[in-house]
C-alpha cells in the first residue's frame, strides 16, 4: 500500500470532550500512536509520522487543551484525564497491541498506559518522558501541602488576569518558536508555528493551547508514583535523552532501573525536541528499536 502525503483529521469523544487526531493511513500495518508534549500539537510530529507510514498504521493525536482538540471547560487537566483520553482512542481503534512514542508530557501519559494496561503496548519510546529527576521530586515533596495549594491559587488568578499574547505577524510568532528551541531550523519553526496558532480577528495570531495547562492543580498528578507505573511496563522501552536538555539521565539518577526492559540512547547537540533537533539519527535510532 502506498503511504499518503498527508494525513487525514478525525474526531473523537472522552469524557464529555471533543478530542482531535490524525491519521497517516496504512492502516492495515501496525499501529503507532505519537503523544506530543505539553503546548505542543499532533503536527509537531509530521516528519516522523511521514517517514513511519511506509510501514506502519500512524496515529498523532492532539491532547486535550492542545491543538484541535476542546479545551476544558473549567480550566482544569488531570494525569488521569490525559490517560483516559489514551486508553480511549486506543480502545476506539481496536488495534492493540499498539506501539507508543510519547515526548515530554505524551511520554507521561504513554508510560502511564503502558503501564496499566501492559497487554495492549507492543513497544514503547519515551522522549524525555520521565517527569521530574528523583532530585526535583524531593525538593517539591518538602513543601507543605498548603502551601502548594496556596501557590497555585495564586498562580491561577493571575493567568485569569493576563491578557494572552498576541503576534503582529506569524514571522513574530516564528521567532518566538525559535527562542524556545534555538536548535530549531527556520522550515521547522514555521512548520510547527503555522499548525500551532489560531488567527484573531484583529489579524494577529495566538498559540492554540489553553493557557490554563500551565501550572497544573496540585493534585493533578505526583511524579513520586511513577516507578509503581514503569515497573508494570512488560514491553521493551526505549528512553532518549538530549545531552542539551534540562532533563536527567535516568540511568545515572536510577529510573531506568525501574523498568523490566528499558534501554537509554543519548542524543549529542539536542535538547528536549530530539527528535526535531537530530531527526536524522532519532529516525534511526528509533527504526532500529522497532
Amino acid at each position: 500500500m502506498t503511504r499518503q502525503a498527508a494525513p487525514t483529521s478525525h474526531f473523537y469523544t472522552s469524557l464529555r470532550m471533543r478530542l482531535h487526531y490524525l491519521d497517516w493511513g496504512n492502516s492495515a500495518a501496525p499501529t503507532l500512536i505519537l503523544v506530543h508534549g505539553g503546548f505542543d500539537h499532533a503536527r509537531s510530529w509530521d516528519w516522523t509520522a511521514r517517514e513511519l507510514s511506509k510501514d506502519y498504521h500512524v496515529i498523532a493525536l492532539d491532547l486535550r487543551g492542545h491543538g484541535d482538540s476542546a479545551w476544558s471547560a473549567e480550566g482544569s487537566y488531570m494525569m488521569a484525564n490525559y490517560v483516559y483520553d489514551l486508553a480511549q482512542l486506543v480502545e476506539q481503534l481496536g488495534r492493540e497491541p499498539v506501539i507508543l512514542v510519547g515526548h515530554s508530557l505524551g511520554g507521561s501519559i504513554a508510560l502511564r498506559y503502558a503501564g496499566l494496561f501492559p497487554e495492549k503496548v507492543a513497544k514503547m519510546v519515551a522522549i524525555e518522558g520521565l517527569g521530574l529527576s528523583p532530585t526535583r521530586i524531593a525538593e517539591y515533596a518538602g513543601k507543605p501541602a498548603p502551601e502548594q495549594w496556596l501557590r497555585w491559587i495564586e498562580k491561577r488568578r493571575a493567568r485569569a488576569r493576563q491578557t494572552r499574547r498576541h503576534y503582529p505577524t506569524i514571522e513574530a510568532a516564528v521567532a518566538r518558536m525559535r527562542e524556545r528551541n534555538d536548535h530549531l531550523s527556520v522550515e521547522q519553526a514555521m512548520h510547527l508555528t503555522i499548525h500551532g496558532v489560531n488567527r484573531n480577528e484583529d489579524g494577529s495570531y495566538r498559540w492554540k493551547f489553553d493557557p490554563y495547562v500551565y501550572d497544573p492543580a496540585p493534585q493533578a498528578w505526583n511524579d513520586e508514583d511513577l516507578p509503581q507505573f514503569w515497573s508494570r511496563i512488560a514491553c521493551p522501552t526505549l528512553l532518549c535523552l538530549g545531552l542539551d536538555s534540562w532533563a536527567s539521565n535516568p540511568v545515572k539518577d536510577g529510573r531506568a532501573a525501574h523498568f523490566q526492559n528499558a534501554r537509554l540512547v543519548e542524543f549529542a547537540d539536542a535538547g528536549h525536541w530530539l527528535h526535531h533537533d537530530q531527526f536524522d539519527r532519532f529516525i534511526t535510532e528509533l527504526r532500529g528499536f522497532l
